[in-house]
Protein backbone atom coordinates (compact mmCIF):
# COMPACT_ATOMS: atom_id res chain seq x y z
CA UNK A 1 0.00 0.00 0.00
CA UNK A 2 1.24 3.27 -1.08
CA UNK A 3 1.73 6.29 1.74
CA UNK A 4 -1.20 7.91 0.48
CA UNK A 5 -3.36 5.18 0.25
CA UNK A 6 -2.15 5.00 3.93
CA UNK A 7 -3.28 8.34 4.55
CA UNK A 8 -6.70 6.88 2.69
CA UNK A 9 -7.04 4.73 5.77
CA UNK A 10 -5.68 5.97 8.43
CA UNK A 11 -8.46 5.52 11.58
CA UNK A 12 -10.72 2.98 9.90
CA UNK A 13 -8.83 -0.12 10.96
CA UNK A 14 -10.10 0.75 14.46
CA UNK A 15 -13.99 0.61 13.48
CA UNK A 16 -15.28 -2.27 14.23
CA UNK A 17 -18.06 -3.23 11.91
CA UNK A 18 -21.30 -2.92 14.81
CA UNK A 19 -19.64 0.18 15.67
CA UNK A 20 -21.84 1.14 11.77
CA UNK A 21 -24.40 -1.38 12.16
CA UNK A 22 -25.22 -2.20 16.09
CA UNK A 23 -24.74 -5.33 17.36
CA UNK A 24 -25.22 -8.31 15.51
CA UNK A 25 -28.33 -10.43 16.06
CA UNK A 26 -27.91 -14.04 17.04
CA UNK A 27 -30.91 -16.51 16.24
CA UNK A 28 -33.57 -16.55 18.80
CA UNK A 29 -34.58 -19.49 20.91
CA UNK A 30 -38.24 -19.67 20.46
CA UNK A 31 -40.66 -19.12 23.14
CA UNK A 32 -43.18 -21.93 22.45
CA UNK A 33 -46.83 -21.41 22.42
CA UNK A 34 -48.89 -23.81 25.11
CA UNK A 35 -50.51 -26.34 22.62
CA UNK A 36 -54.17 -25.99 21.18
CA UNK A 37 -55.77 -28.93 23.58
CA UNK A 38 -58.45 -31.22 22.17
CA UNK A 39 -62.39 -30.95 23.33
CA UNK A 40 -63.60 -33.44 25.44
CA UNK A 41 -65.02 -36.24 23.29
CA UNK A 42 -68.75 -35.97 23.83
CA UNK A 43 -70.02 -38.58 21.22
CA UNK A 44 -68.03 -41.28 23.33
CA UNK A 45 -71.08 -40.76 26.03
CA UNK A 46 -73.95 -43.09 25.95
CA UNK A 47 -76.59 -41.29 24.24
CA UNK A 48 -78.17 -39.78 27.73
CA UNK A 49 -75.13 -38.72 28.78
CA UNK A 50 -74.15 -36.94 25.47
CA UNK A 51 -77.23 -35.33 24.90
CA UNK A 52 -77.51 -33.60 28.59
CA UNK A 53 -73.80 -33.17 28.42
CA UNK A 54 -74.26 -30.89 24.83
CA UNK A 55 -77.65 -29.35 25.88
CA UNK A 56 -76.30 -28.04 29.04
CA UNK A 57 -73.03 -26.72 27.11
CA UNK A 58 -75.33 -24.65 24.28
CA UNK A 59 -77.87 -23.20 27.13
CA UNK A 60 -74.95 -22.06 29.50
CA UNK A 61 -72.36 -21.20 26.82
CA UNK A 62 -70.44 -23.07 28.24
CA UNK A 63 -66.95 -25.85 27.05
CA UNK A 64 -68.81 -29.08 26.41
CA UNK A 65 -65.65 -30.10 28.28
CA UNK A 66 -67.17 -28.67 31.59
CA UNK A 67 -70.36 -30.97 31.15
CA UNK A 68 -68.70 -33.84 29.98
CA UNK A 69 -66.36 -34.24 32.98
CA UNK A 70 -69.27 -33.58 35.15
CA UNK A 71 -70.97 -36.48 33.91
CA UNK A 72 -68.63 -38.73 34.41
CA UNK A 73 -68.01 -37.83 38.23
CA UNK A 74 -72.07 -38.31 38.18
CA UNK A 75 -71.93 -41.98 37.34
CA UNK A 76 -68.37 -42.32 39.41
CA UNK A 77 -70.69 -40.84 42.57
CA UNK A 78 -73.95 -43.39 41.42
CA UNK A 79 -71.51 -46.30 41.15
CA UNK A 80 -68.18 -45.73 43.25
CA UNK A 81 -68.14 -48.38 46.00
CA UNK A 82 -70.86 -50.51 44.55
CA UNK A 83 -68.90 -51.57 41.43
CA UNK A 84 -65.34 -52.85 40.32
CA UNK A 85 -64.02 -53.40 37.18
CA UNK A 86 -61.65 -57.01 36.73
CA UNK A 87 -59.60 -55.44 34.11
CA UNK A 88 -57.29 -58.96 34.28
CA UNK A 89 -56.35 -61.64 36.46
CA UNK A 90 -55.91 -59.83 40.19
CA UNK A 91 -55.73 -56.15 38.17
CA UNK A 92 -58.92 -55.01 39.75
CA UNK A 93 -60.29 -51.06 39.70
CA UNK A 94 -62.67 -49.01 41.92
CA UNK A 95 -64.76 -47.44 39.19
CA UNK A 96 -64.74 -43.12 41.17
CA UNK A 97 -62.77 -40.75 39.60
CA UNK A 98 -61.06 -37.40 40.51
CA UNK A 99 -61.40 -35.02 37.96
CA UNK A 100 -60.30 -31.53 38.11
CA UNK A 101 -61.32 -28.58 35.33
CA UNK A 102 -60.26 -25.24 35.50
CA UNK A 103 -62.26 -22.29 34.36
CA UNK A 104 -62.10 -18.27 34.62
CA UNK A 105 -64.58 -16.92 36.83
CA UNK A 106 -67.53 -15.87 34.27
CA UNK A 107 -67.85 -19.12 33.16
CA UNK A 108 -71.26 -20.08 34.42
CA UNK A 109 -69.86 -23.13 36.26
CA UNK A 110 -71.90 -23.15 39.37
CA UNK A 111 -75.33 -23.34 36.61
CA UNK A 112 -73.41 -26.01 34.70
CA UNK A 113 -72.58 -27.88 37.94
CA UNK A 114 -76.36 -27.47 39.11
CA UNK A 115 -77.99 -28.66 36.28
CA UNK A 116 -75.54 -31.69 36.27
CA UNK A 117 -75.39 -32.70 40.23
CA UNK A 118 -79.56 -31.78 40.71
CA UNK A 119 -80.69 -35.18 39.52
CA UNK A 120 -78.10 -36.64 42.15
CA UNK A 121 -79.42 -34.79 44.98
CA UNK A 122 -83.04 -35.47 44.35
CA UNK A 123 -81.89 -39.32 44.43
CA UNK A 124 -80.39 -38.42 47.65
CA UNK A 125 -83.70 -37.01 48.64
CA UNK A 126 -85.45 -40.97 48.23
CA UNK A 127 -82.82 -42.44 50.02
CA UNK A 128 -83.11 -40.20 52.84
CA UNK A 129 -86.92 -41.09 52.32
CA UNK A 130 -86.85 -44.78 52.00
CA UNK A 131 -84.36 -45.13 54.97
CA UNK A 132 -86.84 -43.28 57.43
CA UNK A 133 -88.97 -46.68 58.63
CA UNK A 134 -85.32 -48.56 58.46
CA UNK A 135 -83.65 -45.71 60.53
CA UNK A 136 -86.72 -45.74 63.25
CA UNK A 137 -86.83 -49.42 63.55
CA UNK A 138 -83.38 -49.53 64.15
CA UNK A 139 -83.67 -46.86 66.58
CA UNK A 140 -86.93 -48.50 68.37
CA UNK A 141 -84.41 -51.85 68.66
CA UNK A 142 -81.55 -50.53 69.87
CA UNK A 143 -83.50 -48.54 72.59
CA UNK A 144 -84.95 -51.95 73.54
CA UNK A 145 -82.26 -53.87 73.49
CA UNK A 146 -79.92 -51.31 75.93
CA UNK A 147 -83.02 -51.09 78.24
CA UNK A 148 -82.76 -54.77 78.60
CA UNK A 149 -79.19 -55.05 78.77
CA UNK A 150 -79.85 -52.20 81.88
CA UNK A 151 -82.06 -54.57 83.53
CA UNK A 152 -80.38 -57.77 83.39
CA UNK A 153 -77.37 -55.27 85.18
CA UNK A 154 -79.77 -54.52 87.91
CA UNK A 155 -81.14 -57.81 88.37
CA UNK A 156 -77.56 -59.32 88.32
CA UNK A 157 -76.32 -56.99 90.78
CA UNK A 158 -79.32 -57.75 93.52
CA UNK A 159 -79.32 -61.15 92.95
CA UNK A 160 -78.53 -64.06 95.58
CA UNK A 161 -74.61 -65.21 95.53
CA UNK A 162 -75.78 -68.19 93.80
CA UNK A 163 -77.62 -66.94 90.76
CA UNK A 164 -75.21 -64.01 90.48
CA UNK A 165 -72.53 -65.15 87.89
CA UNK A 166 -75.37 -67.09 85.76
CA UNK A 167 -77.09 -63.62 85.89
CA UNK A 168 -73.83 -61.35 85.30
CA UNK A 169 -73.23 -63.46 81.94
CA UNK A 170 -76.89 -62.52 80.70
CA UNK A 171 -76.30 -59.04 81.68
CA UNK A 172 -72.92 -58.96 79.73
CA UNK A 173 -74.41 -60.88 76.84
CA UNK A 174 -77.01 -58.17 76.17
CA UNK A 175 -75.10 -55.51 76.75
CA UNK A 176 -72.32 -56.94 73.86
CA UNK A 177 -75.32 -57.23 71.85
CA UNK A 178 -76.63 -53.64 72.15
CA UNK A 179 -72.79 -52.61 71.96
CA UNK A 180 -73.15 -54.34 68.41
CA UNK A 181 -76.26 -52.46 67.34
CA UNK A 182 -75.65 -48.90 64.62
CA UNK A 183 -78.46 -47.05 63.73
CA UNK A 184 -77.83 -46.19 59.59
CA UNK A 185 -76.88 -42.72 59.26
CA UNK A 186 -78.89 -40.13 56.81
CA UNK A 187 -77.58 -41.15 53.41
CA UNK A 188 -76.07 -38.85 51.62
CA UNK A 189 -74.44 -39.29 48.31
CA UNK A 190 -72.80 -35.55 47.93
CA UNK A 191 -70.32 -33.48 50.52
CA UNK A 192 -69.19 -30.22 49.76
CA UNK A 193 -65.85 -28.05 51.38
CA UNK A 194 -65.66 -31.29 54.10
CA UNK A 195 -62.20 -31.26 55.59
CA UNK A 196 -60.55 -35.27 55.41
CA UNK A 197 -61.41 -36.14 58.87
CA UNK A 198 -65.17 -35.46 57.82
CA UNK A 199 -64.57 -37.48 54.80
CA UNK A 200 -63.32 -40.23 57.13
CA UNK A 201 -66.38 -40.36 59.12
CA UNK A 202 -68.81 -39.73 56.06
CA UNK A 203 -67.10 -42.94 54.36
CA UNK A 204 -67.85 -44.83 57.76
CA UNK A 205 -71.35 -44.09 57.89
CA UNK A 206 -71.93 -44.02 54.19
CA UNK A 207 -71.03 -47.32 53.68
CA UNK A 208 -67.45 -46.73 51.76
CA UNK A 209 -68.49 -44.08 49.88
CA UNK A 210 -68.78 -40.54 49.37
CA UNK A 211 -68.60 -37.92 46.38
CA UNK A 212 -67.49 -34.03 46.71
CA UNK A 213 -68.78 -32.26 44.02
CA UNK A 214 -68.01 -28.13 44.06
CA UNK A 215 -67.88 -25.66 41.91
CA UNK A 216 -64.98 -24.04 43.48
CA UNK A 217 -61.29 -25.42 44.38
CA UNK A 218 -61.64 -25.17 48.27
CA UNK A 219 -60.79 -28.30 48.69
CA UNK A 220 -57.47 -27.78 47.66
CA UNK A 221 -56.55 -25.35 49.70
CA UNK A 222 -58.46 -28.44 52.94
CA UNK A 223 -56.26 -30.93 51.46
CA UNK A 224 -53.48 -28.15 51.81
CA UNK A 225 -53.48 -27.29 55.65
CA UNK A 226 -56.27 -24.54 55.68
CA UNK A 227 -57.64 -25.75 59.23
CA UNK A 228 -54.77 -28.34 60.15
CA UNK A 229 -51.99 -26.11 59.29
CA UNK A 230 -50.25 -28.99 57.63
CA UNK A 231 -51.33 -30.98 54.24
CA UNK A 232 -53.70 -33.83 54.77
CA UNK A 233 -54.26 -35.84 51.61
CA UNK A 234 -54.18 -39.74 53.10
CA UNK A 235 -57.48 -39.97 53.10
CA UNK A 236 -58.12 -39.05 49.49
CA UNK A 237 -55.30 -40.89 48.20
CA UNK A 238 -57.06 -44.16 50.04
CA UNK A 239 -60.27 -42.85 48.70
CA UNK A 240 -59.01 -43.08 44.97
CA UNK A 241 -57.18 -46.66 45.15
CA UNK A 242 -59.63 -48.06 47.19
CA UNK A 243 -57.29 -49.20 50.03
CA UNK A 244 -58.64 -49.89 53.33
CA UNK A 245 -58.51 -46.93 55.81
CA UNK A 246 -59.13 -46.61 59.67
CA UNK A 247 -61.40 -44.31 61.02
CA UNK A 248 -61.27 -42.82 64.12
CA UNK A 249 -64.30 -41.21 65.66
CA UNK A 250 -64.12 -39.64 69.19
CA UNK A 251 -68.04 -40.94 70.25
CA UNK A 252 -67.13 -44.74 69.24
CA UNK A 253 -64.31 -46.87 69.01
CA UNK A 254 -62.47 -46.78 65.51
CA UNK A 255 -63.74 -48.37 62.17
CA UNK A 256 -62.58 -49.42 59.25
CA UNK A 257 -62.98 -49.00 56.19
CA UNK A 258 -62.37 -51.89 53.60
CA UNK A 259 -62.96 -50.39 50.41
CA UNK A 260 -63.48 -46.61 50.51
CA UNK A 261 -64.38 -44.69 47.19
CA UNK A 262 -64.30 -41.07 47.11
CA UNK A 263 -65.62 -39.40 44.07
CA UNK A 264 -64.21 -35.69 43.25
CA UNK A 265 -65.20 -33.55 40.85
CA UNK A 266 -64.07 -30.03 40.74
CA UNK A 267 -64.42 -26.89 39.06
CA UNK A 268 -61.34 -24.72 39.70
CA UNK A 269 -59.73 -21.34 38.51
CA UNK A 270 -56.66 -21.84 35.88
CA UNK A 271 -54.18 -20.80 38.25
CA UNK A 272 -55.32 -23.30 41.52
CA UNK A 273 -54.21 -25.90 39.12
CA UNK A 274 -51.01 -24.59 38.09
CA UNK A 275 -49.94 -24.24 41.94
CA UNK A 276 -51.34 -27.69 43.00
CA UNK A 277 -47.29 -28.60 42.61
CA UNK A 278 -46.79 -26.43 45.55
CA UNK A 279 -48.79 -28.68 47.96
CA UNK A 280 -46.08 -30.05 49.96
CA UNK A 281 -46.04 -33.91 49.03
CA UNK A 282 -49.19 -33.66 46.51
CA UNK A 283 -46.59 -34.63 43.60
CA UNK A 284 -44.57 -37.25 45.97
CA UNK A 285 -47.25 -39.28 47.33
CA UNK A 286 -49.07 -38.95 44.04
CA UNK A 287 -51.84 -37.10 44.57
CA UNK A 288 -51.83 -34.96 41.50
CA UNK A 289 -50.81 -38.28 39.80
CA UNK A 290 -54.62 -39.69 40.38
CA UNK A 291 -56.45 -36.48 38.78
CA UNK A 292 -58.29 -36.24 35.68
CA UNK A 293 -57.69 -32.74 34.18
CA UNK A 294 -58.97 -30.75 31.61
CA UNK A 295 -58.12 -27.41 30.58
CA UNK A 296 -60.85 -25.73 28.02
CA UNK A 297 -60.84 -23.06 26.39
CA UNK A 298 -63.04 -20.45 27.90
CA UNK A 299 -66.37 -19.23 25.66
CA UNK A 300 -66.55 -15.80 27.34
CA UNK A 301 -66.69 -12.81 24.53
CA UNK A 302 -67.67 -15.47 21.87
CA UNK A 303 -70.99 -16.63 23.70
CA UNK A 304 -74.44 -16.87 21.60
CA UNK A 305 -76.37 -14.82 23.40
CA UNK A 306 -79.72 -16.00 22.09
CA UNK A 307 -78.74 -19.86 22.66
CA UNK A 308 -81.18 -23.16 22.16
CA UNK A 309 -82.11 -24.20 26.05
CA UNK A 310 -81.75 -27.47 27.16
CA UNK A 311 -85.10 -29.81 25.91
CA UNK A 312 -87.23 -30.82 28.84
CA UNK A 313 -87.11 -34.58 27.79
CA UNK A 314 -83.45 -34.74 27.87
CA UNK A 315 -83.44 -33.24 31.31
CA UNK A 316 -86.22 -35.57 31.87
CA UNK A 317 -84.73 -38.86 30.96
CA UNK A 318 -80.96 -37.62 32.24
CA UNK A 319 -82.55 -37.77 35.79
CA UNK A 320 -84.64 -40.83 35.26
CA UNK A 321 -81.48 -42.89 33.75
CA UNK A 322 -78.83 -41.10 36.90
CA UNK A 323 -81.59 -41.87 39.16
CA UNK A 324 -82.62 -45.35 38.28
CA UNK A 325 -79.01 -46.35 38.44
CA UNK A 326 -78.01 -44.71 41.89
CA UNK A 327 -81.17 -46.07 43.86
CA UNK A 328 -80.08 -49.42 42.06
CA UNK A 329 -76.73 -49.66 43.34
CA UNK A 330 -77.64 -48.02 46.70
CA UNK A 331 -78.10 -50.50 49.07
CA UNK A 332 -75.48 -52.92 47.64
CA UNK A 333 -73.08 -54.58 50.05
CA UNK A 334 -70.63 -56.39 48.24
CA UNK A 335 -69.08 -54.34 45.07
CA UNK A 336 -70.11 -55.71 42.12
CA UNK A 337 -67.19 -56.90 39.86
CA UNK A 338 -67.84 -56.52 35.59
CA UNK A 339 -65.36 -58.10 33.43
CA UNK A 340 -63.99 -57.17 30.01
CA UNK A 341 -65.33 -59.49 26.97
CA UNK A 342 -62.15 -61.38 25.14
CA UNK A 343 -62.58 -58.41 22.54
CA UNK A 344 -62.18 -55.75 24.85
CA UNK A 345 -59.39 -57.21 26.41
CA UNK A 346 -57.57 -57.17 22.96
CA UNK A 347 -58.30 -53.29 22.75
CA UNK A 348 -57.39 -52.97 26.47
CA UNK A 349 -53.88 -54.45 25.54
CA UNK A 350 -53.25 -52.25 22.53
CA UNK A 351 -53.77 -49.08 25.03
CA UNK A 352 -51.69 -50.56 27.49
CA UNK A 353 -48.74 -51.68 24.67
CA UNK A 354 -48.98 -47.06 23.61
CA UNK A 355 -48.51 -46.71 27.46
CA UNK A 356 -45.57 -48.54 27.93
CA UNK A 357 -43.71 -47.57 24.84
CA UNK A 358 -43.95 -43.78 25.54
CA UNK A 359 -43.67 -43.74 29.74
CA UNK A 360 -39.59 -44.52 28.91
CA UNK A 361 -36.32 -41.74 28.68
CA UNK A 362 -37.47 -39.66 26.25
CA UNK A 363 -40.84 -41.02 25.40
CA UNK A 364 -43.78 -38.63 24.76
CA UNK A 365 -45.44 -39.51 28.63
CA UNK A 366 -41.67 -39.33 30.52
CA UNK A 367 -42.21 -35.66 31.53
CA UNK A 368 -45.67 -36.94 33.51
CA UNK A 369 -44.66 -40.33 34.01
CA UNK A 370 -46.52 -40.57 37.81
CA UNK A 371 -49.55 -39.65 35.85
CA UNK A 372 -49.43 -41.28 33.01
CA UNK A 373 -48.88 -44.80 34.81
CA UNK A 374 -52.01 -44.63 36.16
CA UNK A 375 -53.49 -43.82 32.71
CA UNK A 376 -54.09 -47.24 32.08
CA UNK A 377 -56.10 -47.97 34.97
CA UNK A 378 -58.23 -44.80 34.68
CA UNK A 379 -59.35 -46.08 31.10
CA UNK A 380 -60.70 -48.99 32.93
CA UNK A 381 -62.79 -47.01 34.85
CA UNK A 382 -64.12 -44.82 32.84
CA UNK A 383 -64.73 -47.77 30.84
CA UNK A 384 -67.25 -49.22 33.09
CA UNK A 385 -68.88 -46.10 33.52
CA UNK A 386 -69.51 -45.85 30.01
CA UNK A 387 -70.26 -49.56 30.28
CA UNK A 388 -73.20 -48.62 33.56
CA UNK A 389 -75.09 -45.87 31.61
CA UNK A 390 -75.08 -47.75 28.27
CA UNK A 391 -76.83 -50.03 30.70
CA UNK A 392 -78.40 -48.57 33.18
CA UNK A 393 -80.80 -51.27 34.19
CA UNK A 394 -78.59 -54.45 34.57
CA UNK A 395 -74.99 -53.42 33.50
CA UNK A 396 -73.22 -55.42 36.27
CA UNK A 397 -74.93 -58.31 35.08
CA UNK A 398 -72.95 -57.17 31.61
CA UNK A 399 -69.36 -57.69 30.42
CA UNK A 400 -68.16 -54.55 29.23
CA UNK A 401 -67.59 -54.99 25.62
CA UNK A 402 -64.78 -53.61 23.17
CA UNK A 403 -66.58 -50.39 21.74
CA UNK A 404 -67.05 -49.56 25.04
CA UNK A 405 -63.75 -49.63 25.83
CA UNK A 406 -62.58 -47.80 23.00
CA UNK A 407 -64.40 -44.96 23.97
CA UNK A 408 -62.78 -44.61 26.92
CA UNK A 409 -59.56 -44.71 25.28
CA UNK A 410 -60.87 -41.73 23.64
CA UNK A 411 -61.76 -39.73 26.49
CA UNK A 412 -58.20 -41.36 27.65
CA UNK A 413 -56.27 -39.56 25.18
CA UNK A 414 -58.28 -36.39 25.99
CA UNK A 415 -57.03 -35.95 29.50
CA UNK A 416 -53.64 -37.50 28.38
CA UNK A 417 -53.31 -34.19 26.21
CA UNK A 418 -54.29 -32.05 29.39
CA UNK A 419 -52.67 -33.75 31.99
CA UNK A 420 -49.36 -33.18 29.45
CA UNK A 421 -50.02 -28.95 29.10
CA UNK A 422 -51.37 -29.16 33.35
CA UNK A 423 -47.06 -30.73 34.36
CA UNK A 424 -45.73 -28.44 31.93
CA UNK A 425 -47.26 -25.21 33.56
CA UNK A 426 -46.69 -26.51 36.92
CA UNK A 427 -42.88 -27.10 35.91
CA UNK A 428 -42.88 -23.87 33.73
CA UNK A 429 -41.36 -20.77 34.29
CA UNK A 430 -43.79 -18.52 35.28
CA UNK A 431 -42.79 -15.66 33.33
CA UNK A 432 -43.57 -17.89 30.28
CA UNK A 433 -46.88 -17.50 29.37
CA UNK A 434 -46.16 -13.63 29.51
CA UNK A 435 -43.37 -13.44 27.70
CA UNK A 436 -44.86 -15.36 24.67
CA UNK A 437 -48.13 -13.40 24.70
CA UNK A 438 -45.47 -9.85 24.67
CA UNK A 439 -43.80 -11.58 21.32
CA UNK A 440 -47.35 -12.32 20.08
CA UNK A 441 -48.21 -9.10 20.27
CA UNK A 442 -45.09 -7.76 18.93
CA UNK A 443 -44.71 -10.13 16.00
CA UNK A 444 -48.28 -8.53 15.10
CA UNK A 445 -47.50 -4.76 15.20
CA UNK A 446 -43.97 -5.64 13.81
CA UNK A 447 -42.11 -2.38 15.63
CA UNK A 448 -38.30 -1.93 14.94
CA UNK A 449 -37.88 -0.46 18.46
CA UNK A 450 -40.62 0.44 21.19
CA UNK A 451 -40.71 1.99 24.45
CA UNK A 452 -41.87 -0.26 27.98
CA UNK A 453 -44.50 2.42 28.47
CA UNK A 454 -45.94 2.20 24.87
CA UNK A 455 -45.96 -1.45 25.31
CA UNK A 456 -47.54 -1.50 28.98
CA UNK A 457 -50.41 0.76 26.79
CA UNK A 458 -51.03 -1.11 24.22
CA UNK A 459 -51.23 -5.02 25.78
CA UNK A 460 -54.39 -5.91 27.51
CA UNK A 461 -54.97 -4.93 31.63
CA UNK A 462 -56.02 -7.96 32.36
CA UNK A 463 -52.63 -10.10 31.45
CA UNK A 464 -50.70 -7.15 32.35
CA UNK A 465 -52.26 -4.89 35.55
CA UNK A 466 -49.33 -2.88 36.34
CA UNK A 467 -46.21 -1.94 34.15
CA UNK A 468 -43.96 -3.22 36.71
CA UNK A 469 -45.83 -6.85 35.74
CA UNK A 470 -43.98 -6.37 31.96
CA UNK A 471 -40.47 -7.07 33.74
CA UNK A 472 -40.18 -10.78 33.77
CA UNK A 473 -41.67 -11.04 30.24
CA UNK A 474 -39.30 -8.69 29.03
CA UNK A 475 -36.06 -9.97 30.58
CA UNK A 476 -37.27 -13.82 29.03
CA UNK A 477 -37.49 -12.69 25.84
CA UNK A 478 -34.10 -10.67 26.48
CA UNK A 479 -32.05 -14.20 27.47
CA UNK A 480 -34.30 -15.70 24.36
CA UNK A 481 -32.67 -12.96 21.60
CA UNK A 482 -35.83 -11.45 20.69
CA UNK A 483 -35.75 -8.22 22.38
CA UNK A 484 -32.52 -6.21 23.51
CA UNK A 485 -32.81 -2.93 25.87
CA UNK A 486 -31.02 0.06 24.03
CA UNK A 487 -28.44 2.13 26.19
CA UNK A 488 -30.53 5.19 28.19
CA UNK A 489 -30.04 8.54 26.65
CA UNK A 490 -27.71 11.05 28.61
CA UNK A 491 -30.03 12.86 31.29
CA UNK A 492 -30.11 16.91 30.21
CA UNK A 493 -29.52 17.68 34.39
CA UNK A 494 -33.03 19.69 34.67
CA UNK A 495 -34.37 16.46 36.28
CA UNK A 496 -38.36 15.03 35.86
CA UNK A 497 -39.07 12.20 34.96
CA UNK A 498 -36.76 9.59 33.24
CA UNK A 499 -37.19 8.56 29.91
CA UNK A 500 -38.73 4.92 29.68
CA UNK A 501 -36.91 1.96 28.60
CA UNK A 502 -36.55 1.55 25.46
CA UNK A 503 -35.93 -1.73 23.33
CA UNK A 504 -34.82 -3.64 19.86
CA UNK A 505 -36.67 -5.78 18.19
CA UNK A 506 -35.14 -9.06 16.62
CA UNK A 507 -35.26 -8.24 12.52
CA UNK A 508 -37.03 -11.55 12.62
CA UNK A 509 -39.92 -9.88 14.19
CA UNK A 510 -39.42 -6.54 11.68
CA UNK A 511 -39.56 -8.79 8.45
CA UNK A 512 -42.70 -9.89 9.49
CA UNK A 513 -44.65 -6.59 8.13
Amino acid sequence: MSAAESDLWEGFEALDPQDITGPTWDEPVPVRARPVLPAFPVHALPAWLRDMAKGVAEETQTPVDLAGCLALAVMSTAAGGRVQVCVRGNWSEPVNIFTAIALDPGNRKSAVFSLMVRPLLAAEGMLVELAGPVMAEAETKMALAKSAAERATQKAAAAEPDKKDALTAEAVALAQEAAKMRVPAVPQLVADDATPETIGTLLDEQNGRIACLSAEGELFDIIAGRYSGKPNMGMFLKGHAGDMLRVNRQSRTAQHVDDPAVTVGLAIQPEVLDSLARIDGADGRGLLARFLYSKPLSLVGSRDLSPALLEEETAAEYARRLGGITLALAGWAEPAVLTLTPEADRVMLAYQAVTESRLGKGGTYASIVKWASKRDGAVARIAALLHLATHPEDGWHRQIDASTLAAATEIGDYFTAHALDVFDAMSADPAHHAAHTVLTHLQTTTPGTFSKRDLFRALPRADFPAIADLDPALTLLEEHGWVRQQPPPPRNGRGGRPPSPRFETHPRITRRA
